[in-house]
């Protein structure tokens, strides 16, 4: 009993010392525009995901676009915030299921973190560009932003994140 409650405390504390370094990387990082912080926020979810579990993985996912709205980082447009995290959240439960393991080969990490890369781009871009930026009333502006910052940088800065992620959480394990 006493050991399961050590785990519990031992894994909250781990997520919110994941989510508070997410929170100073999007701060810190905001000056250095998408490609920099968006590349730190992907490594971030991919160190939680890897060296403190699947649900760590979830939790900072979730998290990561409210805060970064609330501190004014990223889209200021409160339905978009959704979206991101749904885009997270495929990016940690394909890097976590098929790479989480500690002995999972080379061969698999390499696979998970192109799939989740891919899978969270297609995802934001679906959700973002094609649905979002239809039905929301946007000016053109607006939607000419939105269509480029939810394409290409998000599957560059995920592969970046992941890539970084994937190196430093056999470390930190």
């Amino acid at each position: 009993m006493h050991s399961v409650a050590n785990k519990r405390i031992l894994w909250i504390m781990e997520t919110a010392v994941m989510t508070a370094l997410l929170i100073v990387l999007q701060t810190a990082a905001k000056a250095g525009g998408q490609y920099i912080t968006g590349s730190c926020v992907n490594a971030v979810l991919a160190v939680s995901v890897l060296a403190v579990g699947v649900w760590s993985g979830v939790v900072v996912a979730l998290l990561s676009p409210f805060f970064a709205f609330l501190l004014g980082i990223g889209p200021q447009l409160l339905p978009i915030v959704p979206s991101i995290a749904v885009g997270n959240l495929v990016f940690v439960l394909i890097l976590g299921l098929l790479a989480g393991e500690r002995e999972t080969p080379l061969w698999r990490r390499g696979a998970a973190w192109a799939l989740a890369a891919g899978a969270k781009f297609a995802v934001l871009y679906l959700l973002v560009v094609k649905l979002l930026c239809t039905v929301l009333p946007l000016k053109e502006p607006q939607i000419a932003t939105f269509s480029i910052m939810f394409s290409y940088p998000q599957l560059v800065t995920a592969l970046v994140g992941g890539a970084v992620g994937l190196l430093l959480a056999p470390a930190l394990r």
